[in-house]
């Protein structure tokens, strides 16, 4: 029997939400980010948060919890709460441009909705959720640093091709990229987004992406294709991962593809480990 759908929560349920949060923060992090800064109003958090349970739990244990917004993300819930999800989401139109997040909770999610939504761009299955509290292992590339916000369009060409393979689509379309650019703007201007130039050129960068209290997710590792295997990769990573952890108070997470064996090989080099499994699939 299929459930009614799920439940829309509201300032009631906020002590539950952080409690499960809480619970895992580094699968959680994307989520927490906007939370901490905006509540549960869904105008100021740029979603809904959504909930299986049919009343407020204001001091108890949500069974399940899902946000939906630019991505859906589900991030607990058994396959009842999963169906109410699915009977929610199904009651619109398909805004999000991905499912991400735990791998038992997005796989069983998509099962819900492929029907309606599919097919599919690519469901990526494997994705190990990876994480560090302490310094890095290897040394950190030194002359890795902050991107200033006068070095835009030096670093965008980098960003693009960074998006482009590992989304694949062009972060340009629709619009001509000024969201896209809107968007790396102001992660320049916040402080999250470094880089390595020589002669003018980015040959490293990466960004941190959501970032909450106890959290900063590490995201568009990207190396120049002719500097790849000289370990840029690898010192870039841990210089980020020093400013997360000892210039922000962080744990420092990121996550990446099952197949993606040289990244992975790097990330473990610098002291990384798994700490969950995530999945995404792409619209």
């Amino acid at each position: 029997m299929r459930l009614a759908g799920a439940r829309l929560l509201d300032d009631r349920d906020y002590p539950a939400v952080r409690a499960a949060l809480a619970a895992d923060p580094v699968g959680s992090c994307m989520v927490s980010a906007r939370v901490e800064v905006a509540g549960l109003d869904p105008w100021r958090l740029g979603g809904e948060l959504w909930a299986a349970d049919s009343r407020p739990a204001r001091y108890g244990r949500l069974s399940g919890l899902c946000f939906a917004g630019p991505n859906l993300i589900p991030l607990r819930g058994n396959s009842s709460a999963l169906r109410s999800f699915a009977d929610r989401a199904l009651r619109r139109q398909r805004a999000c441009s991905s499912l991400v997040g735990p791998a038992e909770q997005v796989l069983g999610l998509w099962g819900e909705l492929e029907t309606e939504w599919g097919p599919a761009r690519e469901v990526r299955e494997d994705q190990p959720l990876l994480a560090l509290d302490r310094s890095p292992l290897v040394p950190a590339d030194p002359r890795v640093r902050a991107v200033r916000p006068d070095e835009l369009d030096r670093y965008l060409p980098a960003a693009v091709a960074m998006f482009i393979e590992e989304v694949g689509v062009d972060p340009r379309a629709g619009d001509g990229g000024a969201s896209y650019r809107a968007r790396v703007n102001e992660l320049i201007s916040g402080g999250r987004a470094f880089a390595r130039f020589e002669d003018g050129e980015v040959v490293f960068k990466a960004e941190i992406g959501a970032m909450s209290a106890d959290v900063g997710q590490i995201q568009g590792v990207w190396v120049h294709p002719d500097r790849r295997s000289a370990g840029l990769g690898t010192a870039g990573t841990a210089a980020v991962v020093s400013r997360l952890v000892h210039g922000l108070g962080r744990t420092a997470s990121l996550y990446v593809n099952g197949f993606n064996t040289p990244a992975l090989a790097a990330y473990r080099k610098i002291g990384f480990r798994q700490v969950g499994q995530y999945a995404t699939v792409l619209f």
